[in-house]
């Protein structure tokens, strides 16, 4: 499976399909387990970025009207990242990310960022984990950094003794000409095995599948219980067009939904769709929809949600 994006004339096309007001009824509860805010300033700059380098993002929301928009539309729960561009930012961001969090108690679950190899990273980690954050959120396309590298072990010794997950951008794709530095030469499934090998222990994610890595992360998450994957952007018909997700052959325990809102060109819940029609049974749809999120990222408080939505729907009955 082979998606290059430099060999791909960019941008990317948006979509204009029609979104629906709510998730679909017939789902079982839904946390979304990837979701970007940003300060307002920094949502500027990447908007402009992915104009002229990957694709014109149709959710332009300020970081409060992210969340408020996928709560009130019925995600019940919400995981939100943002990621370091460079060195001195984190602690900013960190704090940032708290405030909202803050502002929908117990609807949202803030990760922390650092960039890789700054001064004191641990320390920033730490000090974010102490504040309330609950994990850490890494993307090597951006943040152009070895996942095998010193300057990454003592982050993983510190999220694993602390128990906090950590999530790494480590597909190759989607590439851009407009990166520093080649996703092909640092994103490798083998990167992320010698993470599990080494570190055993850590919760470690990878989003979007493993995009055009898809079959070796999907043995990987048969070979590590530590390894989990979200779908984001790959079950759409999108990154990947033409080439169907093996969803259904892979183990279902370590797949976790996500939508990369608001960075996406097409409608908010158009993966959701794609899940509903899918076939999956009742138990699996539980599992990526929000049961896997739950112990990945350690929600707590949702059970009770989960049974009194299943009783307003006439389920489980």
């Amino acid at each position: 499976m082979h998606s290059d994006l430099s060999k791909t004339k960019l941008p990317l096309p948006s979509f204009n399909d029609e979104e629906g007001l709510e998730v679909p009824v017939h789902l079982p509860p839904v946390i979304d387990a990837h979701v970007h805010i940003f300060p307002e300033g920094v949502f500027e700059a990447i908007w402009e970025w992915f104009d002229h380098n990957a694709w014109p993002i149709r959710y332009r929301f300020k970081s409060a009207d992210v969340l408020e928009y996928l709560l009130s539309r019925g995600i019940r729960h919400v995981v939100a990242f943002q990621y370091a561009h460079r060195a001195g930012m984190a602690r900013e961001l960190n704090r940032y990310m708290l405030r909202q969090c803050w502002k929908f108690p117990n609807r949202v679950t803030g990760m922390a960022t650092v960039f890789p190899g700054e001064e004191g990273s641990v320390d920033i980690l730490r000090e974010a984990f102490d504040s309330g954050l609950m994990g850490a959120k890494f993307h090597v396309h951006v943040q152009c950094f070895d996942m095998n590298s010193e300057e990454m072990d003592g982050i993983y010794d510190l999220c694993r003794s602390e128990e906090k997950p950590v999530v790494i951008h480590a597909g190759r794709e989607p590439k851009s000409p407009a990166y520093k530095c080649d996703p092909y030469v640092l994103c490798k499934a083998e990167k992320i095995e010698a993470v599990l090998r080494n570190f055993g222990g850590l919760k470690l994610c990878v989003p979007h599948l493993g995009i055009d890595e898809t079959g070796p992360y999907g043995k990987l998450i048969e070979k590590y219980d530590n390894l989990w994957l979200d779908t984001a952007m790959a079950l759409t018909d999108y990154l990947v067009k033409g080439i169907r997700m093996p969803i259904r052959e892979m183990r279902p325990d370590r797949i976790m939904y996500g939508s990369d809102f608001p960075n996406i060109p097409y409608a908010w819940d158009r993966e959701l769709k794609w899940l509903e029609k899918a076939g999956l049974s009742q138990e699996v749809l539980e599992l990526i929809l929000h049961r896997n999120a739950m112990v990945f990222f350690g929600i707590d408080n949702f059970d009770d949600f989960a049974k009194s939505h299943h009783r307003a729907h006439g389920r489980g009955q």
